[in-house]
């Protein structure tokens, strides 16, 4: 059976994008305009929603989905 890509908000797919930049969540709060703590909650929310653990795996999982850009380019 094939896995279906999760469905992902967009405020949520912005902060895989930040976050896949290397970005601070502190950076990701002041750039989106969203708290700390907001940004620190989603991308646990987003670990559940992809079944991983940790944010290497957040960032595996998210390119693996296709939520990320290629490797080779730039954002």
């Amino acid at each position: 059976m094939l896995a279906t890509t999760p469905e992902v908000e967009e405020t949520d797919q912005r902060i895989l994008e930040l976050l896949y930049q290397g970005l601070a969540d502190a950076t990701v709060a002041r750039k989106l305009g969203l708290g700390h703590r907001t940004v620190q909650r989603r991308v646990q929310n987003l670990m559940t929603l992809l079944q991983v653990r940790g944010r290497v795996a957040l960032g595996a999982k998210a390119q693996e989905l296709g939520l990320l850009p290629a490797s080779g380019s730039s954002a």
